[in-house]
Formats: structure tokens, sequence, C-alpha cells
């Protein structure tokens, strides 16, 4: 059992709380038992899996299993785990993984293309990793095909993100893009309508006919989408708000349109 923070083990996954040295290494960390289920049935391939003893015998069909998808697998003493896991109370279980596995039909950022069909969100510069994860989760729960980031947007592995999708990061396509206008165009160019969230609008959400493939654009928290994107838009819409309320959170702006495309949809 690893009992020291002074193990070299422990020291590299401890820099993998950095987005630099994520990056750097190619590894991010799946933090939890529930992210680790969901990694598991999707076959993603661990590098590590280090947990307490409690958890080993309180999970052993995963620790199991776990241990069939790693490259090494550890048993480390409690005051290890803490400080290995970003979270204050860590469940008992910490794994990493590499960023990038290959083509796969399914979600992470092991994508660096995504299909142009369906429901899409392309998200332009957005800093929180509850709203990313958020919306990875919505996007998911309400079947659409995939979603775009920004390259100047937060990591789509971050800890925080991971955790806020609630393990769906691992089954929704996502791809991060470092020209998110020419993206744009070629999913117009693909046959996609593109609908911008602006508060200026005239056209309401529900206006648009969401039964053609569509790509959502939402922009950043405080600054909102750019003028550059918006132009380029094939339709823009405003979610109306009461008399004093100024914007709506960008996750639930998706969450509003994401589901009424999959109302009209399924009553088409």
């Amino acid at each position: 059992m690893l009992t020291s923070l002074q193990n070299s083990l422990v020291k590299q996954i401890r820099k993998l709380h950095s987005t630099k040295e994520r990056h750097k290494e190619q590894l991010f960390l799946l933090e939890g038992t529930h992210l680790l289920e969901e990694a598991c049935a999707v076959n993603y391939p661990l590098e590590t899996v280090c947990c307490t003893p409690d958890w080993q015998a309180a999970h052993s069909s995963l620790w199991e299993e776990a241990c069939s998808r790693c490259d090494r697998a550890e048993i480390v003493s409690k005051e290890v785990l803490d400080a290995i896991a970003t979270t204050v109370q860590p469940d008992g279980v910490v794994a990493t993984a590499k960023r990038s596995v290959g083509a796969s039909p399914t979600g992470g950022v092991r994508q660096t293309q995504l299909p142009f069909t369906g429901t899409m969100l392309a998200l332009e510069t957005v800093q929180d990793p509850g709203n990313l994860g958020t919306m990875i989760r919505t996007a998911a729960a309400a079947g659409a095909s995939g979603l775009w980031v920004s390259g100047d947007s937060v990591d789509l592995d971050s800890p925080k993100v991971l955790r806020a999708s609630a393990g769906q990061w691992f089954r929704l396509p996502t791809a991060v893009t470092e020209d998110l206008k020419a993206t744009v165009q070629q999913s117009q160019q693909a046959g996609m309508q593109v609908v911008a969230t602006l508060p200026s609008a005239t056209l309401t959400y529900w206006e648009v006919d969401w039964r053609k493939p569509s790509l959502i654009l939402l922009g950043n928290e405080g600054a909102g989408l750019s003028a550059e994107l918006a132009a380029i838009a094939d339709k823009q819409v405003r979610i109306p708000l009461s008399p004093g309320v100024e914007s709506l959170n960008v996750a639930i702006a998706a969450a509003l349109m994401l589901y009424e495309a999959q109302r009209q949809l399924i009553c088409q």
C-alpha cells in the first residue's frame, strides 16, 4: 500500500491538478466511483487507478474491472488519496487516463471532428467548468449529437467539467475547435442551420423549426456571443425574459433550446 506523499506516482498524479501539466502529460483525472463506472461502461482505457482499502472492499467488482483496463493499480492510504484528489471529500478512488485515445463514436476529448448532423451545441469562450459540464450532461440527456467548444474555453477534461457532466462526458461526442467560425461555416456547408442566441433578436427560440439539423451557438458567460459569430448565423433568437431580468445562465439557455428541439422532433 502506498502511504508516502513523496512517492513518485503520487507526485505525478498531483501535478495533474494543473491544466498545464495535464496538457504536458496528455493525461486527465477521473475522480469518484460514478465517473470510474462510466469510463468502464464505455471501455475507456485507463492509465492508473488508486483507491483506499475501504473503497476496494466496498467496490470489489468495479475494482477488478478497472484493474483489467489500466496499466497500473495501487491501494493507497486515505492521506494519499486525499492528496491526489482535487475534491475536498473524495469518495475513495482516483484514476488517470489519456486525454486522447483515437477516433471513437462516443465523447470526451478523443474527438477531433464531429459529424454535422442532428442537434449540436457550439460554445464560444465558455469559462465556467460547471456550466460546460452541465451542458454536456444536458445535451446527452436531450439526445444531442455532439458539442463543439472553442479552444479558448475551459478545458473539456477539467476535473470539475467531468464531475458536472455526471459521467455523460464519456457518452456525448465532443471536440475542441481552434477556429470556431470555420467550424460553424463547415456545418452550414453540410446543410445545418446555425441558430445564435441574442437578447436583441426578434424571433423567439420556439419559433425555429428545430426538426432541421441545427447548430446552436452560445457565447461567453459575461460577454455573450461575439458579433462575428452572430453575424454568420442563419437565425438569431432570444429567450423571453420578465422585466428586470437581464439574462439567463448559459447552461439553462442551452437546455431550453435542446429540449424544444427534442419536443419538435418527438411531436412531428
